[in-house]
């Protein structure tokens, strides 16, 4: 984690929004295996906000999938369909 940690640091200072992105939602994605949902969700938003800054819509609709399945493993249903039906029209838009 700390390797990922410095990534963040040096990805901002250059300012690749991309990279930092893919950076914070690996780091939801390590979260997110180590039982730790709510520390994941917090990552994977960041990650969704940068993607949506850079205009990245098959970035933002994978994320939008990770986060409606951890949302679907707490139980979250509701924010879990919300966030897949977000996802959704992008996923078909850029094939995926």
């Amino acid at each position: 984690m700390d390797y990922y940690n410095q990534a963040i640091s040096i990805l901002r200072s250059v300012g690749d929004r991309f990279a930092e992105a893919a950076t914070l939602k690996n780091i939801g994605r390590i979260y997110d295996d180590l039982g730790e949902k709510e520390k994941a969700l917090e990552y994977l938003n960041q990650a969704l906000s940068l993607l949506h800054s850079v205009g990245n819509p098959a970035g933002v609709a994978m994320t939008l999938n990770d986060i409606g399945g951890i949302y679907y493993d707490l139980g979250q249903y509701q924010k879990a369909l919300d966030r897949l039906n977000q996802g959704l029209p992008l996923s078909q838009t850029v094939g995926d």
